[in-house]
């Protein structure tokens, strides 16, 4: 047996699109034989490329390239032996394709059938690992219908694959009521774990990540939404939002007067893609910075914890200021009095006082309790 060295420096041009080699960077070929060789095979695994490599005389190279799917889960390690029945819950990566396990890719090769937020999205991954699981669409607006079905067949003994279209399913996306469902059944709910877009943002933020909040999505409506930016904004943990991109602007214009304009955070952009970006700066900042133009991709925000200090009585004028601000949201007086203390620490009596004072008398059905 003797080993041989085949080096390109640079490669062809002809060769580099064969297989996706940048012309910049010198090709190493090691390979063994036990006797005279006319050709090889090379598999480019990151773009799933294979050339054969046919020697024609000793100064030529001919190659030959071909993007057939190759089976990678055939050759995945794993311990143990055949899939239980179950809902296994499989997160998907979040943006490069290379950020999923052995453990996911099994799971979703072995399952009877594999439910997906979009099929269309789904098909792409699956192609690019070679499987052929059949999918199903399971979306916000089909989920009721789909469950009868879908406890049907895994009372039967059957394999269910739940994916979303990015991170895991059920934390801000479609699953969270099939787990339920499973769970009331006594049927086994599995989690495989993987990328995560707010564990991502987290972790590279640079804001505290011994405690933290996660939100989510806010609410459409503005006065659910100013309720629930009050409940955050008094935390002292880091606080993390995700965020259309189109509704980004919105979000830092209702933060701002809330959190304040000095408050840290980052905004995190296309997380594991191409154009990641993390911004970062104060609220103010982001204000003024995204005003003027809205970035593209998927967005996590995150803001520090307020600090944990003792806190300034507000005044009388800022008291009736975010009463006013409640009550013209449509919120009902005793509504606004209870967010307004909670948020200020204030005593629920004197807010209600106050409220009383500049609001008029509570109506019939308004219960300051």
């Amino acid at each position: 047996m003797r080993m041989f060295l085949l080096r390109l420096s640079p490669p062809s041009s002809s060769l580099s699109h064969a297989l996706s080699w940048p012309t910049s960077r010198p090709l190493n070929l090691f390979f063994s034989a036990s006797k005279p060789i006319s050709s090889f095979s090379f598999f480019n695994s990151k773009f799933n490329k294979n050339a054969i490599f046919n020697f024609s005389s000793s100064t030529s190279l001919e190659v030959t390239a071909t993007t057939e799917p190759t089976d990678f889960t055939s050759e995945i390690p794993f311990k143990g032996g055949p899939l239980k029945s179950g809902l296994y819950l499989v997160a998907t990566p979040i943006g490069n394709l290379e950020d999923i396990t052995f453990r996911a890719l099994r799971v979703l090769k072995s399952a009877d059938v594999i439910l997906s937020e979009d099929t269309r999205h789904s098909w792409k991954l699956l192609q690019h690992y070679s499987i052929k699981t059949p999918l199903l669409s399971y979306h916000k607006f089909n989920e009721t219908h789909r469950e009868e079905t879908i406890l049907k067949r895994l009372q039967q003994g059957e394999i269910v694959a739940l994916i979303s279209d990015a991170g895991t399913p059920g934390i801000s996306d479609p699953g969270t009521e099939l787990a339920k469902l499973c769970v009331k059944e006594k049927i086994p709910v599995i989690p495989i774990p993987g990328a995560s877009a707010l564990v991502a943002a987290l972790s590279a933020s640079g804001l505290s990540t011994m405690e933290f909040t996660f939100v989510g999505f806010l609410p459409k409506h503005a006065p659910s939404r100013k309720e629930r930016l009050l409940v955050s904004a008094k935390e002292t943990v880091t606080q993390i939002f995700y965020v259309p991109p189109h509704k980004l602007k919105q979000f830092l214009e209702e933060t701002c007067p809330i959190f304040g304009d000095s408050r840290q955070c980052v905004i995190a952009r296309e997380i594991t893609k191409v154009h990641e970006e993390f911004w970062r700066g104060t609220l103010m900042e982001a204000k003024e910075a995204f005003s003027t133009h809205q970035p593209k991709g998927e967005i996590t925000l995150l803001i520090e914890g307020k600090e944990d200090s003792i806190d300034e009585t507000p005044s009388e004028a800022q008291l009736e200021s975010e009463l006013g601000d409640l009550i013209s949201s449509g919120h009902s007086l005793s509504m606004a009095v209870k967010l307004v203390s909670e948020a200020s620490s204030v005593k629920k009596k004197t807010v209600y006082t106050l409220a009383l004072r500049k609001f008029g008398k509570v109506q019939p059905n308004d219960n300051s309790s």
